[in-house]
């Protein structure tokens, strides 16, 4: 069995656009029904903390597997990460794992390019400006990966610390050659083409973003859930899609969701024409993107066979 340490899976360093086309894939065949994935099960050993049980099937990857990841948002008090996991490969034909992996950078990646999926369908094809809330590590990834795939000319940042907002700025502006100001309020942020909001997932959040601030034709990802949207401001979506509505649903029946709409599809069934994507330059749109399995099996596969390639990781026996 192949073991790869976080400092491995970086090491890799897997392209962000090769990421968002085996998302692509994926989704393709999510929408066709050819995929196999539970809804996550979890427990949750402290207040507003997680610990996910997170398996799926791709047949065409010949990707199978489980993510055991949680997410603390005290940790960062800590100086721990929000974040951890790992992420176990099986071979489909024997069963037998074949790899056992870090998850935390899978994790974020994937994340940022489930939301440039999202956006390829639902946002307009000039968006031109974004807007950031909350530049940790999901802002970063979530920005990498929307300017993939968009010519972005601006972006408005904002962080409850504002210091991290000022490192995001420093750090992401030079990397993705765009223009980032920080601002002082999260209503500067939704002014944009392209919103994203990835703090921490609260199950009774005390949510900032109203009715109104988003304007006709952009774009959000709520990558917290609808930690940072109120229920007015969502119900002012045209349309508000999701990574998976089972799993929504079950969120719902825990106790998230409380005034958020129900979703009109999936990715999957946007990908495989089953459900229009963006139809009108002055539509509203929304993606709460739960974070499915099949997106970290997608981008953990790539990530064993370029590392079995290279000769990364450690070789341990079962």
């Amino acid at each position: 069995m192949l073991y790869l340490s976080r400092a491995d899976v970086e090491a890799v360093d897997l392209p962000m656009p090769d990421i968002i086309a085996a998302l692509e894939a994926m989704f393709v065949e999510k929408g066709q029904g050819k995929v196999e994935m539970p809804p996550k099960p979890g427990i949750h050993p402290r207040k507003d903390a997680f610990i996910h049980a997170m398996p799926a099937f791709i047949p065409s990857l010949s990707a199978a597997g489980i993510k055991w990841v949680s997410g603390y948002p005290d940790n960062q008090a800590k100086g721990l990460p929000y974040i951890t996991g790992l992420l176990i490969l099986n071979d489909p034909d024997t069963g037998i794992p074949m790899a056992v992996m870090d998850a935390t950078w899978i994790t974020a990646q994937r994340t940022g390019a489930a939301t440039a999926v999202a956006a390829r369908r639902l946002a307009r094809t000039d968006s031109a400006t974004a807007g950031i809330i909350a530049c940790g590590v999901q802002g970063r990834s979530n920005l990498e990966a929307l300017a993939s795939v968009f010519d972005l000319r601006h972006v408005r940042a904002h962080d409850i610390h504002p210091e991290i907002a000022r490192r995001f700025a420093g750090e992401m502006g030079p990397r993705l050659q765009v223009d980032i100001e920080v601002v002082g309020s999260p209503r500067e942020c939704v002014e944009a083409d392209l919103v994203v909001t990835s703090g921490p997932i609260l199950k009774n959040p005390d949510p900032v973003i109203e009715a109104g601030w988003l304007r006709p034709g952009a774009f959000a990802s709520a990558v917290d859930f609808d930690s940072y949207w109120q229920g007015g401001a969502l119900a002012e979506a045209d349309k508000l899609a999701t990574d998976d509505t089972d799993q929504m649903e079950y969120y719902r029946s825990e106790g998230y969701f409380k005034q958020t709409p129900r979703a009109y599809a999936d990715l999957g069934e946007i990908l495989a024409g089953r459900k229009p994507g963006r139809q009108s330059e002055e539509e509203r749109t929304f993606c709460v993107n739960l974070g499915i399995a099949l997106d970290d099996m997608a981008t953990a596969i790539i990530v064993y066979r370029e590392a079995r390639k290279r000769g990364l990781g450690m070789e341990l026996p079962l």
